[in-house]
C-alpha cells in the first residue's frame, strides 16, 4: 500500500510515498525535509516534474519554517497547568454555542507538547486536545483554535459546512488563522 522512496528533483530532495490518493501532494515538515504523496501508478517522471516546479515554493517555505523555529526557540516554555487552565477556560467560554447541537457533557480538554499542529478533536474520547505552545501566541489566535475544535464535534472534516460554522462563531477567523502561520505568533 506504502513505499517509500528518497528522490531529488529541481535540487529539492524529498521523500516519496505511493498512496491511496487523487492528486500529488507536497508537504515542507517543520524540520524542513519535504515529503510528497502520489497516486500508486503515477510515473516517476511525473512526480519529479511536478517537485522541480514548485522548487521555489519550497525554498519558500523553509524559509518560514525556520524563522518559525527560531521564534519558538526564543519564547519560553509555557507553564502547562497554567495552559490547561486557561484552555479549559476557553473552551467552557464557548461551549454553551455548541452544547444545544453536541450530545453529552462538555469534551476534556487535554495539553501536550504538540510541534505539527495546534490542536485535535477526538469525537471516540471526547477530547480537545491543544498545543502546549498555543498559550504563546495571541489571546485571538488560542481562541480560534478553541473554537476551530469545537467546530469539530459538528464536522469531523474541513467541509464548507465546517468552515461557515467556524465563520458563524467567529467572522475574523481567517485574521486569527494567520496569527499561528506568523514566525512570531503576533
Amino acid at each position: 500500500d506504502r513505499t517509500l522512496q528518497q528522490r531529488k528533483a529541481g535540487g529539492v530532495t524529498f521523500t516519496l510515498t505511493r498512496r491511496r490518493v487523487k492528486n500529488l501532494n507536497l508537504r515542507v515538515r517543520l524540520d524542513g525535509s519535504v515529503a510528497v504523496s502520489a497516486p500508486m501508478r503515477t510515473p516517476l517522471g511525473e512526480v519529479d516534474a511536478f517537485v522541480a516546479s514548485h522548487a521555489g515554493w519550497v525554498d519558500h517555505a523553509r524559509q518560514r519554517m525556520a524563522a518559525r523555529r527560531e521564534a519558538e526557540a526564543r519564547m519560553p516554555t509555557p507553564d502547562k497547568a497554567e495552559t490547561l487552565a486557561g484552555m479549559r477556560d476557553l473552551v467552557a467560554y464557548w461551549w454553551p454555542a455548541f452544547a444545544p447541537r453536541c450530545p453529552g457533557p462538555m469534551p476534556a480538554v487535554r495539553v501536550r507538547d504538540m510541534h505539527t499542529r495546534w490542536g485535535s478533536c477526538s469525537l471516540h474520547t471526547h477530547t480537545l486536545c491543544f498545543a502546549l505552545r498555543l498559550w504563546g501566541m495571541p489571546p485571538a489566535a488560542r481562541e480560534y483554535v478553541a473554537v476551530h475544535e469545537l467546530c469539530h464535534l459538528l464536522h469531523p472534516d474541513h467541509s464548507p459546512a465546517f468552515w461557515a460554522e467556524v465563520a458563524r462563531c467567529l467572522p475574523d477567523y481567517k485574521a486569527r488563522r494567520a496569527m499561528l502561520r506568523a514566525p512570531s505568533g503576533r
